[in-house]
C-alpha cells in the first residue's frame, strides 16, 4: 500500500469520543492552510466523526485507511476564512427534552451513536441512526417532523443537526449534553 504523505501525525488512540476530535481541532489550529493531518484513532466511531466534523469546520476530510485495530484519518486544513465552525442553534437541555417526552407530544429522538452505544442505553422509542449512516438514511424520517438529535456529548448530534437542517428537515433541536448526563427513563438490550 502507498503511504500518504502528512505534514503532522496525531495520535489518538484509545480515545472515545469526543477527544479524537477535540484533540483534532487542537492540533489542526495550529497547521498552516493546505497541511494534512494525519489523526491515528482506534474509536471506530470517530470515521464518521471526523468527515462529519470536518464538513462542519470546512476543512476536507480527504479519507481513512484501516491498518488492523487503528484508523487513519486524512484531513487537510482549509484556509481561514473557510473553517468558521459552525454550531447549531436550536438546542435543548435534559429538562425540555424530558418534559416533551412526558407531555406526549409526537416528537421523534434520533439517536445518532453508534449501535453498540445505542443498544447498552439509549431513550425508550429512540430511533437509532448512527452519524455515519445519516447520509444514506435520512429519507428514512419525515422533514417535517419534531426531531430531538442525541449523541453522547452534543458534539455528533451537533453535526448531525446541521446536515439535516441543510437537507430540508425544519423542526430540529440539538440535545445538550446528550446522553453522558441523561437522567430520564432508559433502556438497554437487556430490557
Amino acid at each position: 500500500m502507498t503511504a500518504i504523505e502528512s505534514n503532522v501525525k496525531l495520535d489518538a488512540k484509545g480515545l472515545a469520543c469526543p477527544m479524537p476530535i477535540v484533540r483534532t481541532k487542537k492540533v489542526m489550529k495550529d497547521l498552516e492552510a493546505g497541511q494534512v493531518l494525519e489523526v491515528e484513532a482506534t474509536d471506530k466511531g470517530s470515521k464518521a466523526d471526523m468527515k462529519a466534523w470536518a464538513e462542519s469546520t470546512g476543512h476536507q476530510y480527504l479519507g481513512t485507511i484501516e491498518e488492523g485495530d487503528v484508523l487513519k484519518h486524512y484531513l487537510r486544513k482549509a484556509s481561514g476564512e473557510e473553517t468558521a465552525e459552525r454550531t447549531y442553534p436550536h438546542v435543548a437541555d435534559h429538562a425540555q427534552l424530558e418534559e416533551k417526552l412526558q407531555s406526549g407530544a409526537p416528537i421523534v429522538v434520533l439517536d445518532v451513536r453508534e449501535a453498540a452505544e445505542f443498544a447498552f442505553e439509549h431513550i425508550p422509542n429512540a430511533v437509532s441512526m448512527p452519524l455515519g449512516e445519516l447520509d444514506k438514511r435520512m429519507d428514512e424520517l419525515n422533514k417535517q417532523d419534531e426531531i430531538y438529535v442525541i449523541c453522547r456529548t452534543g458534539t455528533r448530534s451537533d453535526m448531525a443537526a446541521q446536515k439535516l437542517a441543510a437537507n430540508g428537515f425544519t423542526d430540529i433541536v440539538n440535545v445538550v449534553p446528550g446522553m453522558s448526563g441523561w437522567g430520564g427513563q432508559t433502556k438497554s438490550m437487556n430490557d
